[in-house]
């Protein structure tokens, strides 16, 4: 029987992470090495180690940037709080927030300033939750798994609502608000679904492959909340096994043991070279098939941020 490889597509880089990584390059060309950002402007390590090449220096918070200085906001977005510590510093700001995240921001403010309560499904501490639920704070309450209801006191007789993170498993997702409706048989759907077209088309990519793979093979980091739902998707799907890798290095002999069909797809935050990579390695060891499932086809761009665009214009770039 011959080894072959299942291919998803679409994966890889998603309009808002190539428009934030895009935003920091074009940032290093027209001011120079260093430009600071707010946390990892994509969370895909090898995008990260790239970047710091360049010049770009990741901080944790806006008080490690230098009075006056340039600060990219990441992918996943900030809270107002962020903003105003920024400006308190006089530092100028990039906001490379991807416009799926500040729609649900946009959503979180008008919901709020209808006096809803709003149950924000997402996982805490992420940086896209945090950055969310601030827009709101004494609104939202966050729902990571459903037992977290019971800690949350929502106002008597209150509107209600839910919205979620954008890089949840569609699948979960629903079963947690099936459950919420259980309990809150007054909470409201959202106008429109959060979670994004890239997590989305990547997880049905995978749903159309995991049942034909003896293994499966995620590219992406394991801060990056979408590249681990690929895998968790892949074994509820069927995969007999499925893992998490960053680089092809990682990837271990023994787990093709008995394997004749390898999955392999990537997180939203993961350049192609990777996966070429990874191809490269299953070739070697006798995977030279590949086979190409795809899902949809995706043609999605977003504008770099404006306050960029403004100053390469003045630059004549």
């Amino acid at each position: 029987m011959t080894k072959k490889v299942l291919l998803a597509a679409p994966r890889g880089y998603c309009a808002g992470v190539d428009r934030a990584v895009i935003t920091v390059e074009k940032a290093l060309d027209l001011y120079g090495a260093p430009v600071y950002v707010r946390k990892e402007i994509v969370h895909n390590k090898h995008v990260v180690s790239t970047l710091e090449a360049r010049g770009a220096i990741f901080v944790s918070e806006t008080d490690q940037v230098p009075e006056g200085a340039l600060v990219i906001f990441s992918a996943h977005g900030v809270s107002p709080a962020v903003h105003q510590a920024a400006a308190a510093r006089n530092l100028k700001t990039i906001d490379a927030t991807c416009p799926l995240v500040t729609k649900v921001h946009h959503e979180v403010k008008r919901f709020a300033s209808e006096d809803y309560d709003i149950l924000l499904i997402g996982h805490h501490g992420h940086e896209e939750v945090e950055g969310t639920s601030g827009e709101a704070p004494d609104n939202v309450f966050v729902i990571d798994t459903i037992a977290d209801v019971d800690g949350i006191h929502l106002r008597e007789g209150k509107k209600l609502i839910w919205l979620s993170q954008t890089t949840l498993s569609v699948d979960e997702t629903i079963s947690t608000v099936r459950q919420l409706k259980d309990r809150f048989p007054q909470l409201q759907d959202p106008p429109s679904d959060d979670i994004c077209y890239a997590t989305q088309n990547r997880q049905v990519a995978i749903k159309e492959i995991a049942p034909r793979s003896d293994l499966v093979l995620v590219v992406g980091s394991v801060n990056s909340s979408n590249s681990v739902r690929l895998v968790e998707v892949s074994k509820e799907y069927g995969a007999k096994a499925a893992y998490l890798i960053d680089y092809a290095a990682e990837a271990k002999d023994e787990w093709l043991e008995g394997v004749q069909t390898v999955g392999v797809s990537s997180g939203a935050s993961v350049p192609e070279i990777l996966v070429k990579d990874l191809l490269a390695w299953l070739a070697d060891r006798g995977f030279g098939e590949v086979e190409t499932v795809t899902a949809t086809e995706e043609h999605l761009l977003f504008a770099i941020p404006p306050e960029l665009r403004k100053d390469l214009r003045a630059a004549g770039k």
